[in-house]
């Protein structure tokens, strides 16, 4: 079997959305993801990429994993050079399980659980809107609403939040150097909602996008330790990692570390200097099934637990979960219930199975879930195919 045609689909409405259509001669299609600068990841794929994996066979996924990564190295793979391999890599699994008529967890060695808890990133989409309920005070309502799912873990960024006449630069921003006391006082406030309202039945994750320096990182973290929080994430920019190691060492709270670093490369300073308690790789962005496979045997041969990223796509989160059910050290998996409850929906094939704050896969081969086909007939849709 050989690689004849790879096929990208970018959304208007899903501005920061990629995926992936690896086609072969025997009939296969296999589906990858990514997201973030797609017109970028999709050059590179049908300009780059497609000389060498065009007339190659798809199972050699380690083989083409090395060439392409050896290919994009030659000029710096970090951004949209590994998103690119990313998609590639996780339809290529798809692919060698839809052959084999197996999932891809079983591909990768079978389950080590039936079954893996989630936590809710508070985003908004469509009539699902629980930022708002967070950040305009109502956390303790949107806790005790996911609590009566059977999600107990959430994650907020309440020290982002604009003060008044700051504009609001959501997730994406310059450091800041200081934290003053209204900022401070207003972050924890949105905690203490929370824990009065459903005490320590849910968890709480606190994002910090990494826009804070070091200093103001150190003072977010020892002024939320009295409130048994389940860790902080990207508090400050994953670049310097004995930053980040000072800052483990000045809290109590568990220190999550980062789906900006790309390949086993980008997290092995972060495992060997001691600079963080959980390891959270994103796999649409840092190499795709067959690299965060090594990020998390990393990981476990440090005792580190892992929590796949996943605030992107369908796909992505697909894949997360299989790599979840599979790896020994998964700890909990991020979803956004806005998004698996909507938008998703619309993509793919398959709604992704959760019930009662668990996920779990059905048996079916690869992946388990496509694009829609009528997706590609959408007035939106950009298509673009490269063949043999």
């Amino acid at each position: 079997m050989k690689i004849t045609r790879l096929e990208t689909v970018r959304l208007g409405r899903l501005p920061h959305m990629l995926w992936l259509r690896v086609h072969t001669d025997g009939g296969l299609t296999g589906l990858g993801e990514t997201s973030y600068a797609p017109r970028a990841v999709s050059a590179l794929i049908h300009d780059d990429l497609a000389p060498i994996l065009l007339g190659q066979s798809p199972f050699d996924i380690e083989r083409l994993w090395n060439g392409m990564f050896a290919a994009v190295n030659a000029y710096g793979f970090g951004g949209a050079e590994t998103r690119a391999i990313s998609a590639v890599d996780i339809a290529l699994w798809d692919i060698l399980g839809q052959y084999t008529g197996q999932p891809v967890y079983n591909l990768l060695g079978g389950r080590n659980r039936d079954c893996i808890p989630i936590y809710n990133t508070c985003l908004s989409h469509g009539t699902c809107r629980d930022a708002e309920t967070w950040m305009e005070g109502r956390g303790g309502q949107l806790a005790a609403e996911l609590l009566g799912e059977g999600i107990r873990a959430m994650k907020i960024w309440p020290f982002d939040l604009p003060l008044p006449g700051e504009a609001d630069g959501g997730a994406v921003g310059p450091v800041r150097h200081f934290i003053d006391p209204d900022r401070l006082q207003r972050g924890l406030a949105c905690v203490e909602e929370i824990r009065a309202a459903v005490g320590g039945s849910v968890a709480i994750a606190i994002e910090g996008n990494a826009r804070w320096n070091l200093p103001a990182a150190t003072a977010i973290a020892q002024a939320l330790e009295p409130y048994d929080i389940m860790w902080l994430e990207e508090m400050i920019p994953p670049d310097n990692v004995e930053s980040y190691a000072r800052l483990k060492m000045a809290s109590r709270i568990p220190i999550c570390v980062s789906e900006r670093l790309f390949t086993r490369f980008g997290f092995r300073r972060v495992v060997e200097a001691n600079a963080a308690d959980i390891i959270i790789p994103d796999c649409s962005w840092t190499g795709g099934i067959s690299e965060t496979r090594k990020i998390c045997a990393l990981a476990d041969s440090y005792y580190l637990p892992v929590t796949c990223h996943d605030a992107t796509g369908p796909v992505a989160l697909w894949a997360a979960a299989h790599l979840m059910l599979h790896i020994p050290n998964a700890m909990i998996l991020e979803t956004v219930r806005a998004y698996y409850d909507g938008w998703y929906n619309e993509v793919v094939t398959e709604r992704i199975p959760i019930s009662d704050g668990m996920l779990s896969l059905p048996q079916r081969p690869g992946l388990g879930v496509a694009l829609r086909e009528e997706v590609l007939g959408w007035p939106d849709a950009r298509v673009e195919v490269v063949n043999r």
